[in-house]
């Protein structure tokens, strides 16, 4: 496998980008890594706006313990669940998350249940957990988006834009390959290249950009959960878009429609109707 990334149109060429490092005769992949860091943030994040708030740092420690678990579990489930022809001949490789395969949005909706039962058995509310945490949950998409760079997935279809990406025809999955790449495919010395969108890229862009809005409004909410539903409608928004550009997208069973975008787009409605609903009996009452 050749192991070239580029950004030709920004004139940027890495020669040489691994998929994992090995310590001991063990591969250790930076998909895992680059997660682990993120997941990492994330709660720090989180502390930090505890701490701020007058909270109890360590709720959110232990918070994290039963959150990132059930999370990746719920990650997994939704994309194997919503691709099972990949993995129905070969139930084993469903453990394995060394190539990818998690779902964020699977991971958000485990997270939620967790905070509600976790608030539930600590009586404590979970529209404020939820409002401290997500700042942190942001922060580790942002940053866990850039183990699909390794991973060479996550992009979209051909493009010559400026932040279009270059990679090695043989350093991707063939069923992420369309017409279009291949009639715009290019081979230089013998190897094949594909040139495609980095949605990987955009939607971490996107992520920081969410991050920084939620950190300038928190201060000025008008209830407690409404940071987490801006988040909701916000990442949405955006998923809404960058869903629609890439070729690996997770579709409803029998049908030509991507799952995670119509999650997206249907969260943008609930999450905006939510809070102007909750705006209108504080301005009444």
């Amino acid at each position: 496998m050749h192991k070239t990334i580029d950004f030709p149109n920004i004139g940027i060429h890495l020669s040489d980008v691994g998929d994992h490092i090995t310590i001991f005769n063990y591969d250790i992949a930076f998909y895992g890594i680059v997660i682990g860091l993120g997941i990492l943030a994330g709660i720090f994040i989180a502390a930090a706006e505890a701490k701020r708030t007058g909270q109890n740092p360590e709720v959110y420690y232990d918070l994290a313990i039963y959150a990132v678990i059930c999370s990746i579990i719920g990650a997994r489930t939704y994309y194997v669940a919503f691709s099972w022809d990949r993995y129905k001949g070969d139930i084993k490789s469903i453990l394995n998350l060394r190539q990818g395969g998690l779902a964020i949005y699977g991971g958000v909706i485990a997270a939620v249940i967790t905070v509600i039962v976790f608030a539930r058995i600590k009586k404590l509310s979970a529209p404020v957990l939820f409002d401290t945490a997500v700042p942190g949950l942001v922060a580790g998409q942002m940053i866990g988006r850039w183990g699909n760079f390794f991973n060479r997935e996550a992009f979209g279809e051909y493009t010559d834009s400026l932040l279009a990406m270059r990679l090695p025809l043989d350093a991707v999955r063939a069923s992420d390959v369309t017409e279009l790449m291949r009639q715009h495919m290019e081979t230089v010395e013998g190897v094949s290249y594909i040139q495609v969108h980095p949605t990987f890229l955009y939607e971490s862009l996107w992520c920081m950009m969410v991050l920084f809005a939620l950190l300038l409004y928190r201060r000025r909410k008008g209830f407690d959960g409404e940071v987490f539903l801006l988040y909701l409608f916000g990442y949405g928004l955006g998923r809404v878009w960058i869903e629609g550009l890439r070729t690996d997208q997770l579709l409803l069973p029998g049908t030509a429609l991507p799952v995670s975008q119509l999650l997206a787009g249907t969260l943008v409605f609930v999450s905006s109707g939510l809070i102007l609903w909750r705006r209108k009996i504080i301005r009444t009452s």
